[in-house]
């Protein structure tokens, strides 16, 4: 699975201003749609306040984030899936990604072109997963045909065509009521079997309900509730932003004039940050750490990965002469202040090659090559 996030929407719902906000760097915005055409990526930082207190108590020469990308797909019509509005291009580039930022209107403004010239945030929605479910239809039917070809045809095709027929047959019978895959609930087994494919409808989901000033820190507005419903019965995140004023934050400077604007519109922090960490936690990804005098850095590892194969991420060779590592967790240099007094009060472990390394780890690998 891609590590990076697909920012899809109906054209004008705020996906470029969004992007923007999120990378710095200037996505093309207008009002009329398409005016993204091909997408723009960007890399942003991971917010995490525990390198900033990593950083406090470890005092680095240099100070490297984990970073994500993000890349910003251009609006999608009804008949994308037949090529409507360039919907085979943009669809293309939604396979790519993975996770999947569906951002969602949920203002009102008569200067700002609807495509549908109405806000229903639940049409919305629907027009974009039904475009999706026929998109990957077509690729299930091309999949479904060349392993009814092949089992005719060769011994070796055949066994692997007993499991894999009824499963696309399957998949086939949900998108053709516009489905998504994900709410099938298939297996480990079941999933790969599929992967090749890249379906979309099975990528993870986050929705983006973008809103008004005036909705700022005002849990009533309907068309939110009306996406928070949706989530809910998928069991995806969501996340309130107000592009308008993301962007604004996001054109100032320093932290400090940030975090001053934030607070005088009663925000404690850039609901930007809870996307990126929404979309960091959707694909299964944790952070661990490496500090000291040269460098405090955090690093991007999947869930459940094993000491060796984070070494990994660092370097090969860490992963190849991969002997032992010291590890403490980022809780306990914040209780005890520093390394030493935590080495001090036995809290740092010598760990193996079978230990699964936990969110929040500090590691000293140790090596030989």
């Amino acid at each position: 699975m891609a590590l990076n996030c697909g920012i899809v929407g109906l054209p004008n719902v705020g996906k470029s201003t969004l992007f923007s906000a999120l990378t710095s760097a200037p996505a093309e915005v207008a009002n009329y749609p398409f005016c993204t055409i091909s997408p723009n990526i960007g890399t942003v930082n991971v917010p995490d306040r525990r390198l900033d207190e990593i950083v406090r108590l470890i005092p680095p020469a240099r100070v490297v984030p984990a970073v994500f990308q993000f890349v910003d797909i251009a609006g999608l019509v009804a008949g994308a899936s037949k090529g409507e509005g360039l919907g085979n291009q943009f669809l293309a580039n939604i396979r790519e990604v993975g996770v999947i930022a569906h951002v969602v209107r949920c203002f009102e403004d008569p200067d700002i072109i609807h495509v549908s010239n109405r806000i229903d945030p639940a049409d919305d929605i629907a027009t974009i997963n039904i475009e999706l479910a026929l998109a990957d239809l077509e690729t299930v039917e091309k999949r479904l045909a060349k392993a009814k070809k092949l089992s005719r045809i060769s011994k070796d095709e055949e066994k692997t065509a007993a499991v894999l027929i009824p499963l696309l047959e399957r998949l086939q019978g949900a998108l053709s009521d516009g489905v998504q895959v994900r709410a099938l609930g298939l297996t480990e087994d079941e999933t790969a079997l599929v992967s090749d494919l890249h379906l979309i409808t099975l990528k993870p989901v986050i929705y983006v309900c973008n809103i008004d000033e005036n909705s700022i820190g005002d849990d009533s507005n309907p068309y939110v509730a009306k996406v928070r419903a949706i989530a809910a019965a998928e069991g995806a995140e969501v996340v309130v932003v107000c592009g308008k004023i993301e962007a604004e934050i996001a054109a100032l400077e320093s932290r400090e004039e940030r975090q001053e604007f934030l607070e005088s519109v009663g925000l404690e922090e850039s609901a930007l940050g809870q996307l990126i960490r929404s979309a960091y936690r959707t694909l299964g990804l944790r952070t661990f750490f490496t500090a000291g005098s040269d460098e405090d850095r955090a690093w991007t590892f999947r869930d459940g990965m094993k000491a060796p194969q984070t070494a990994g991420i660092i370097h090969t060779d860490f992963e190849k002469g991969f002997i032992r590592a010291d590890v403490y967790n980022c809780d306990d240099l914040f209780a005890y202040g520093s390394e030493q007094k935590v080495r001090e009060a036995g809290k740092m472990r010598l760990e193996g090659r079978d230990y699964t390394v936990r969110d929040g780890d500090i590691m000293h690998f140790r090596f030989n090559v």
